[in-house]
């Protein structure tokens, strides 16, 4: 029987040990919907049982808390528990699931609780250099748990953020401890799987905020977002220090989707190319209108220089890091491994849009409010905006998640 390792995780500590594949098993005691929604997953699957924590209590039967964990565990979960990895209590926010961690440490397990639990996890940012030169600094901000991606463009003490994510903080920090001012925030498009931070992080930082006007109409209210906004067109440069950002309109996941190009050498795809698969075009609610648009900003991609370092704006597993913790790939390296690209290239028009139309993943109800908010037309409280962001993003395609990684995204 292994020792007691850690009696706590932070969300920081989970992170390194998913990304290095630590062998542990987790606890799960949130209620079974909300485990079924939003789990812990890592670069391979997770060994897991949910047992919700008011069925652990009713099952032990004791009058203190973590004396009925222990008598639940001991009478119907012995046999499902690892004696050989730590076993990892979670609950919603950290607090049930430290009784759990009792309880298992008091039986002998190796136990740890995640402090915070899955909101603190759903919340966790990471920070990772692209790269970092004088003349050019990329910085990767990632929400692991949700797959969504960010990215700060430096150069000369100056800044551009590109699809910054709800939580300020790690903007701010990074512009403090590197010296740079940041001086323009850019949503490559409307936002529906995650809030934007684009306008409060403009505010806060008195930087401008830029988006394509497509993208300032709610395409299902066809209502015009409230929010101030620079418009972004084809072809604009944006100037940070001694490097250039050019804008290229690529309609499909959304009609003012943006790509931006940094010369031959980064693109930055926002929801359109990812590592493992390519975007739905149905997020606006008009799949079929969107889908022959969104082949043809493929294919104008694709005839860029495919030694371009490709940087997403979402990813579905974290086995799509490279070595360096990075999602990140040459384009040429994608046209080989991207099962949608791949399909892009083998398939006729009509053949490429059919594939489309045919491995839409379910739409979830909340992306329409969460559109809402990002133009500004639904103001939601601390609480309500992370009950709509609860959970991964769906923006890729389920078929070519599943040929990348075996699972739905």
């Amino acid at each position: 029987m292994t020792k007691k390792v850690e009696s706590a995780w932070t969300t920081g500590d989970l992170l390194a040990s998913l990304e290095c594949r630590q062998k542990f098993f987790v606890l799960d005691v949130r209620n079974r919907d909300e485990f079924e929604r939003f789990r812990l997953e890592g670069r391979e699957p997770l060994p897991a049982v949910n047992v919700p924590y008011f069925e652990m209590l009713e099952l032990g039967g004791q009058d203190e808390m973590v004396d009925s964990v222990v008598a639940c565990v001991e009478q119907h979960l012995s046999g499902q528990l690892p004696k050989d990895q730590l076993i990892l209590s979670v609950c919603a926010k950290g607090d049930t699931s430290e009784y759990v961690a009792q309880g298992l440490d008091r039986l002998g397990y190796a136990s740890a609780n995640l402090k915070g639990g899955m909101k603190a996890w759903g919340e966790h940012y990471a920070t990772r250099a692209v790269v970092e030169a004088p003349d050019l600094s990329i910085y990767q901000v990632s929400r692991p748990a949700r797959g969504c991606l960010s990215y700060v463009v430096a150069s000369d003490a100056k800044a551009l953020v590109i699809d910054p994510l709800r939580h300020l903080d790690p903007y701010l920090e990074l512009a403090r401890s590197k010296g740079f001012r940041i001086e323009m925030v850019i949503d490559t498009h409307g936002h529906a799987d995650h809030i934007s931070g684009g306008v409060a992080l403009a505010s806060a930082s008195h930087a401008s905020y830029h988006l394509h006007p497509y993208d300032a109409i709610h395409p299902m209210d066809v209502l015009p977002a409230t929010i101030p906004y620079h418009a972004i067109h084809d072809s604009q440069v944006f100037p940070v220090g001694r490097v250039e950002l050019e804008a290229l309109h690529i309609p499909g996941h959304t009609l003012g989707l943006v790509a931006l190009r940094v010369d031959d050498r980064y693109l930055f795809t926002g929801d359109s190319i990812c590592i493992g698969s390519i975007a739905r075009p149905d997020l606006g609610g008009k799949a079929e209108s969107w889908a022959p648009l969104h082949g043809r900003s493929l294919r104008k991609l694709l005839g860029l220089p495919g030694s371009m370092t490709v940087l997403p704006g979402h990813f579905s597993s974290l086995a799509e890091e490279n070595d360096a913790s990075l999602f990140a790939a040459t384009l040429d390296d994608l046209k080989r491994r991207n099962h949608g690209l791949q399909i892009l290239e083998q398939e006729t028009e009509e053949g490429f849009i059919r594939y489309l139309l045919e491995n839409l993943p379910p739409f979830l109800p909340e992306y329409v409010d969460i559109k809402r908010v990002n133009a500004g037309l639904l103001a939601p409280s601390e609480d309500e905006a992370s009950a709509l962001e609860l959970g991964k993003n769906v923006c890729a395609l389920s078929q070519a998640s599943k040929n990348c990684k075996g699972e739905t995204a």
